[in-house]
């Protein structure tokens, strides 16, 4: 900092621009060295944590109201739900923040939890109301811990309903509660696929909306009610796999090229296959899909073995991949080859020979950064 003094007084009984002439070198060094902190410190953000440890209350008035389907009599009211800050707080600090600090996470994008959204039970207004309480905890723990956690909102979707009707409460999330995306849920019906593809025009208007509030949306199936499909180990990856391809069939971002996916669980089986979808795409007659999809689609590390993890960011390029370990999620325990937590995905993309510093840095935190705009804009307003 002398030095630079010197320079400036210097500068200025020259005659040569004062104090400002300097600023611009001192700026670029200080950006230069933020850059650099940036890239050997990322934030590491996660893009995919549910609220999986919410207090008991919870669920119980859940099964109140799935009992009130059949018995209005039994319907719960929503003040009857009742869950205190310090209830939220120990839920979260002997969960997922000790284990985010335990494992050098720092911010996650946190929505209702996906096996619960249930969308295929009651109708609309059950869904309705069920988001709208889900969706404020989880803004209520985005306000309890600012600095570790942020929204993405549940969807009051419902099998054959319009999803025009979602509308109200998308826009609630993002205005009132500053929540950053969504999920989207391409089968509703929980397992039986009654609903049209994701390039049909039957779910354009939350793309309008999405596009409107700069959202990305994670396209995250929930429970399945079909027993040929158990939830986190077929239902979830089928889904994954199953939207790849409905967007290499249609044409959506031509319609919406500023629209962004977050494919889950390491894109289900697509990285893996990834061949037999670039065949398929020349054989449908489409462009190349880096061009066809790769500008709007992206995948998250919830993949949980390091041979995974390689293949995904082999096959993927980096700027399509953003760190996520939905953290007691579907798989809690310990891999007894590693002697560590499969969900604990930061060391598999620690430990890739396919990655250097500034894709970490890519990976961690610049693309997500640029994926959910609204999370770049909080982080800035935050100084970070």
């Amino acid at each position: 900092m002398a030095v630079i003094q010197v320079c400036h007084f210097a500068l200025a009984a020259s005659g040569v621009g004062g104090w400002s002439a300097a600023l611009p070198l001192r700026t670029m060094r200080q950006r230069q060295q933020r850059n650099t902190m940036s890239l050997h410190h990322p934030l590491v953000i996660d893009c995919h944590g549910h609220y999986t440890t919410a207090p008991k209350a919870l669920e119980q008035w859940r099964n109140r109201q799935i009992a009130g389907i059949q018995d209005p009599a039994a319907m719960p009211r929503v003040d009857e739900l009742r869950i205190s800050d310090d209830e939220l707080r120990e839920s979260i600090e002997n969960n997922q923040l000790r284990l985010m600090r335990e494992r050098g996470s720092d911010l996650t994008i946190f929505s209702p939890r996906a096996s619960f959204m249930a969308h295929h039970i009651g109708d609309f207004q059950v869904s309705s109301t069920w988001a709208a309480i889900c969706n404020e905890l989880c803004h209520r723990v985005s306000q309890l811990f600012p600095e570790h956690f942020i929204g993405a909102a549940m969807l009051p979707q419902s099998p054959g309903v319009d999803p025009a009707s979602c509308i109200p409460e998308l826009e609630r999330c993002v205005r009132d509660y500053g929540f950053v995306g969504i999920n989207l849920n391409p089968d509703p019906s929980g397992g039986h696929w009654t609903s049209p593809p994701l390039t049909d025009r039957h779910w354009y208007p939350i793309y309008e909306k999405m596009v409107e509030w700069d959202i990305p949306a994670m396209i995250h199936v929930s429970t399945s009610c079909n027993a040929c499909f158990h939830t986190t180990g077929a239902h979830y990856i089928n889904a994954d796999t199953t939207a790849v391809m409905q967007l290499i069939q249609g044409d959506l971002f031509k319609d919406f090229p500023t629209l962004r996916f977050i494919i889950p669980h390491g894109g289900g089986a697509a990285p893996y296959h990834w061949g037999r979808y670039r065949g398929l795409a020349q054989e449908l007659k489409k462009p190349l899909l880096q061009e066809h999809l790769l500008n709007n689609l992206f995948f998250d590390t919830c993949v949980y073995h390091q041979p995974g993890i390689d293949l995904l960011t082999k096959v993927i390029p980096v700027d399509n991949i953003l760190f996520a370990s939905e953290m007691i999620g579907a798989v809690r325990g310990i891999d007894p080859e590693t002697g560590h937590y499969f969900d604990d995905t930061r060391r598999y993309v620690q430990a890739t020979a396919n990655l250097n510093d500034e894709q970490r840095y890519k990976v961690y935190e610049g693309n997500a950064r640029r994926v959910f705009p609204r999370l770049d804009a909080a982080l800035k307003a935050r100084g970070r």
